[in-house]
């Protein structure tokens, strides 16, 4: 029996990435029913710089390739790392003294409080639908971009969690296709329905609206 696409080594992973992203059906929106362009690139924990290379390699290479459907030229991939938007959030927010900023007063804090304050603290100075789709939605707005990827989903979990990022996405990035690199596994059963688990061990909730990336055909 084959293995999945997702469990093959990274050199077909790449190849089937790179022909699903240049595709015109994946470019123009195709075949999603009605549903939205959302992908999840799904794979294991420990193969995060693997897959850091991969994502760099995929960049390079779709910007230098010529798609007939692009008039020609290469596809512009805008990249979105959830943990530096949020420090960079932080570092613009002041903080308690006149010259620092937020960021300052977390790294100050952090040795002394306790975890679930901490969590609780940075879920609120990171508000998804307050701060940090409205960041996301500005970089989108000032970018111009065919395929949008999102990585640094792991670093920024439990405070921001992938499944919030993609409901609160949907009236923000639909109008080209979205990547998210997920440390994880994207599950799908009929008596489950879709689910996101990060580490491949914690069930970070229900998502129903993506698309496995390497289950789509190029």
């Amino acid at each position: 029996m084959n293995r999945k696409i997702s469990e093959q080594p990274m050199a077909v992973r790449f190849d089937h990435l790179l022909g699903v992203i240049s595709g015109q059906r994946f470019l123009e929106m195709r075949g999603l029913n009605n549903d939205l362009p959302f992908y999840i690139c799904e794979f294991k924990a420990a193969e995060a710089v693997e897959m850091e290379r991969v994502r760099r390699q995929l960049v390079t290479r779709l910007a230098s390739m010529s798609i007939p459907c692009l008039q020609g030229r290469g596809i512009q991939v805008l990249e979105v790392n959830l943990y530096d938007l949020s420090i960079e959030l932080l570092k613009a927010r002041e903080g308690s003294s006149e010259q620092g900023c937020l960021w300052d007063d977390l790294l100050a804090i952090e040795p002394e409080v306790e975890k679930e304050q901490l969590l609780e603290t940075l879920q609120n100075v990171l508000g998804i639908e307050e701060y940090l789709i409205p960041a996301i939605g500005e970089r989108l707005a000032a970018a111009e971009y065919d395929v949008l990827f999102l990585s640094g989903i792991g670093e920024v979990f439990p405070y921001i969690r992938s499944h919030n990022v993609l409901n609160n996405l949907q009236s923000t990035a639909k109008s080209k296709p979205t990547v998210m690199f997920f440390p994880g596994e994207y599950r799908y059963s009929l008596e489950q329905g879709a689910s996101l688990e990060l580490f491949g061990l914690l069930h970070d909730d229900k998502y129903y609206r993506a698309f496995n990336i390497f289950e789509t055909q190029a």
